[in-house]
Parts: C-alpha cells; structure tokens; sequence
C-alpha cells in the first residue's frame, strides 16, 4: 500500500537568497556589526543593572519590583495591555522572587551582551537575548526590544557564520555542530573529513 503524502519525509532546500545571507561567510562582515551592536546594548544594559544596589546587592529585587508590579496591573482592567496568564506568571513566580530574578536578569544581560560582542556561541546567546526582549514586550515594554528581537531572531538564524569573525570561529568545529561531530569529542578523525562547519 503506498504511503499518503504526509508519510514521506521531504527536505526542503532553503532559496539561495537564504542560504547567501544566513550561511555564507562573504556575509560574515554583515552579522559581525549587527553582533556586536546588539551585544552593546545588552552589556551596557546589564552593567547599569549591576552598578545599582535595588538590582544586584543588598537592595536586590527593589528595581525589579517596581517593573513587575506596573506589568501586573497592566493585566487588569478592559482593556490590558499585558496577557493575563502571564500577569499570572509574574504575579506567582516572580514577584515573590524578586531578588532571585533581579541577579538573573542582570548576570543574564551581562552574559548575552559578552557573548554576542566576541562571538561565543553567538546562536545560543542571540536566542536567550531574543527570549529576554520578549519577556519585556510582553510585559509591556516597547523601548529598544523590538529591533533587537528582530536582530536576536537574525542572528539564531545567521548562526552558523554569525560569529565567524569571533570565538565561534575555533570553537564550533572543537564542539561540533549538528551533523558535525567535534574534534573535543573523540571525533577528530570524523570531524576532518567532515567539510568545517564555518567553511566558506
């Protein structure tokens, strides 16, 4: 009996105008400025954060409280501007939590903002700034987020030469990729016959 449509597994090429800008290194100049630009704002974002006793220290959860209790009323009311299940999040799991969630955040930032800016694991980084922005738009804060979720979604995207120019360069092939084990590994062999993940 032959399979239905949706029993064959098909592989569908992405168009060579994807392939161009998200995975070829002649484009490594490209994601380098928006790497770092994007990486900018969240270092200096996170250092702010760690300068401030009501983020980090003695103080630790009073800047965040103020921001979370604003986005929980925002959940109420007519017309809210906040979903209400996350108002609900915010409510259970963060507000009692403050200190915890101000230490994360700003560690966080600081973290995304470093690895973005040299180039480490820049896909990984870019997915957690891009999960960090949306946070904050759903919270209710437009601000910067926006355009640096849609460089953070870029970036996840580009993320095979996005940090071409930086630290992903050796690491990469050390650590291996999907379909390419890492020399790191006990692959070595197997990874030098496999083409360099960050080849052009």
């Amino acid at each position: 009996m032959a399979q239905g449509v949706f029993g064959h597994r098909v592989t569908i090429e992405d168009p060579p105008i994807a392939q161009t800008l998200f995975a070829d290194t002649r484009f490594a100049w490209f994601w380098l400025i928006v790497r770092v630009y994007t990486g900018y704002q969240w270092l200096m974002a996170g250092l702010e954060k760690f300068s401030s006793s009501a983020w980090v220290g003695s103080q630790a959860g009073t800047g965040l409280g103020g921001f979370i209790k604003g986005a929980v009323g925002k959940a109420a009311g007519d017309h809210p501007s906040v979903f209400g299940w996350y108002g609900t999040f915010l409510s259970t799991l963060v507000l009692p939590h403050l200190a915890i969630w101000s230490y994360l955040i700003t560690f966080g930032e600081i973290a995304v903002g470093l690895g973005l800016i040299v180039g480490c694991l820049t896909g990984v980084a870019a997915f957690f700034g891009g999960m960090m922005n949306a946070n904050y738009l759903m919270a209710g804060t437009v601000s910067s987020n926006p355009l640096l979720f849609i460089f953070a979604t870029w970036l996840v995207l580009a993320w095979k030469v996005a940090g071409y120019y930086g630290i992903d360069f050796v690491l990469l092939p050390a650590l291996g990729v999907p379909g390419h084990p890492g020399k790191l590994f006990g692959h070595g062999a197997e990874a030098k016959q496999q083409p360099r993940p960050l080849a052009g």
